[in-house]
């Protein structure tokens, strides 16, 4: 039996707002679905817009899976992250977007990330991301025309979440620019753990939902989905 693999593409940018706000990827929303795909045996690479350092925020010690995640080699190799344009998705199972902030600066907007968003699911592959991690699916339009999230069901950080958390920092609100290209958007109450499965779009609403997410794609990974 061959090893499946997924490939965690993941933000460059450390900076967000007019106010300079620190940030990166939320690092639970790495950290958790290490943990479940290296424990169903599923091997994760990663790549990055620009390629190398991918700065993160969120970090709490008290967690021994972001304990675990820091110390390992796994971290060492996602900081030296492959340059996503020369990365051919094809050669995963599935792609995967954490979040954090940091997408909303970059991941948002990456002509990179919107060809390698189609290529994967043109391609047949499991697309999947968390919290601000769905911005990639932003701007990606099929070959008829129509957003790849129209009249998909799908889950992102919620406006709710945003009020409270970082209105003043994003460009734009993610539920809001989702829900504007015709996703079924749908989220449950502010920081609890919310995914959803289309097809082979697989969302999560927030940092709770990483974990769950994971083990949604291991999933349909082992159903060939």
């Amino acid at each position: 039996m061959s090893v499946q693999h997924v490939l965690f593409i993941v933000t460059n940018a450390a900076k967000i707002g007019p106010h300079d706000r620190a940030t990166g990827f939320f690092f639970p929303e790495v950290a958790h679905p290490y943990e479940v795909f290296d424990g169903a045996g599923i091997a994760v690479e990663y790549a990055s817009p620009l390629g190398g350092t991918t700065p993160w925020d969120g970090y709490d010690a008290e967690d021994p899976a972001q304990r675990a995640f820091r110390e390992s080699q796994a971290m060492r190799r996602m900081n030296r992250s492959r340059k996503l344009s020369d990365v051919d998705v094809l050669d995963y199972d599935a792609i995967f977007f954490p979040g954090g902030l940091g997408p909303m600066v970059d991941i948002a907007k990456d002509p990179d990330v919107k060809r390698a968003v189609l290529r994967a699911w043109n391609g047949g592959k499991i697309v999947a991301a968390v919290c601000h991690g769905p911005a990639a699916f932003l701007g990606v339009s099929l070959d008829d025309g129509a957003p790849l999230v129209r009249g998909r069901r799908l889950t992102s950080f919620s406006n709710a979440e945003e009020e409270g958390y970082a209105k003043a920092d994003v460009p734009f609100m993610l539920e809001s620019a989702l829900r504007a290209e015709g996703a079924e958007y749908d989220a449950t109450d502010p920081w609890q753990p919310k995914v959803i499965v289309d097809g082979r779009l697989i969302t999560g609403q927030n940092p709770a939902s990483g974990g769950p997410l994971a083990k949604e794609i291991v999933a349909a990974l082992r159903k060939g989905t």
